[in-house]
């Protein structure tokens, strides 16, 4: 059985993420592009690709070989990382600052129904799937349809 490692300096993956970046726009290819080669799904490979998640190795290896990394960088694709993409502080990025206009808005909302819905506990970041879909809109433009699937764990009284 392999080794599972954790990597302790967010600025690592960080700038693994820079590099990732760098080949991508370099070779032209979409996440998409990148993570049909792996199997794996999109948001996961993108998400692991920006140091959020950690890849099996031999998703790794093929992408390291895609995005022409070293070996390092291969290994580095594989550790576990130190999770959290975003720093303290209200986001000023307009895109990721809709989420958190949307969770000041409707957060409250969505725990007052989670909590009708199934009792205390949380949905699961760990056991969790993410789509973005692009869909047009009846009204004219089109409109981004995003779920967010993450099993539900009850807190439970010890």
């Amino acid at each position: 059985m392999p080794h599972t490692h954790a990597q302790l300096d967010p600025q690592a993956r960080l700038d693994l993420a820079q590099a990732v970046v760098a080949a991508k726009t370099r070779k032209d290819l979409t996440w998409q592009e990148l993570a049909d080669a792996t199997g794996l799904s999109e948001a996961f490979v993108t998400a692991a690709l920006l140091g959020q998640h950690a890849l099996p190795a031999d998703a790794a290896r093929t992408l390291a070989e895609r995005l022409d990394l070293d070996a390092e960088a291969e290994r580095l694709l594989q550790t576990i990382p130190l999770r959290g993409s975003l720093p303290g502080g209200v986001p000023t990025d307009p895109t990721i600052y809709r989420f958190h206009e949307m969770l000041q808005v409707y957060g409250t909302t969505l725990k007052a129904l989670i909590h009708e819905k199934f009792g205390d506990g949380i949905i699961s970041a760990v056991n969790f799937r993410l789509d973005v879909k692009k869909v047009a809109d009846p009204e004219g433009g089109t409109r981004a349809v995003i779920t967010l699937d993450g099993k539900y764990l009850p807190a439970e009284p010890f």
